[in-house]
């Protein structure tokens, strides 16, 4: 059974560093799409970056991109967000997820691509 944990949300203040952990267990995901989407108040999940498996690469949405840096731990089967600059407008429940390898690029913002989810970390910035 396949089972995520995220953790590390808080509460801090606009231009602080943060950096959010994810840990997935019950197989082996090298070669799986291992992603953050995030749920602000009164709004839809949105996809926030991925790490292709199959490319290694990974993928930011342009709100994040050049703030926010996704990294994967092979070893341990761990993703992490490092979120800096951070805004009041990324106040969010931060989710990861997995998608399978045959996940095509345009999809990989698409929460409907992913197959199973962590349970949510707050995230509040505020000063």
């Amino acid at each position: 059974q396949v089972q995520l944990v995220d953790s590390g949300g808080g509460l801090v203040q606009p231009g602080d560093s943060l950096r959010l952990s994810c840990t997935a267990s019950g197989r082996t995901f090298n070669r799986y799409v291992m992603g953050w989407f995030r749920q602000r108040p009164g709004k839809e999940r949105e996809f926030v970056a991925a790490f292709r498996g199959t490319e290694r690469r990974t993928y930011y949405a342009d709100s994040v991109k050049g703030r926010f840096t996704l990294c994967r731990d092979n070893g341990k089967d761990a993703v992490y967000l490092h979120m800096s600059s951070l805004k009041p407008e990324d106040t969010a429940v931060y989710y990861c997820a997995i998608a399978r390898p045959s996940t095509i690029l345009s999809r990989l913002g698409n929460s409907e691509a992913y197959c199973c989810w962590g349970q949510g970390t707050q995230v509040t910035v505020s000063s």
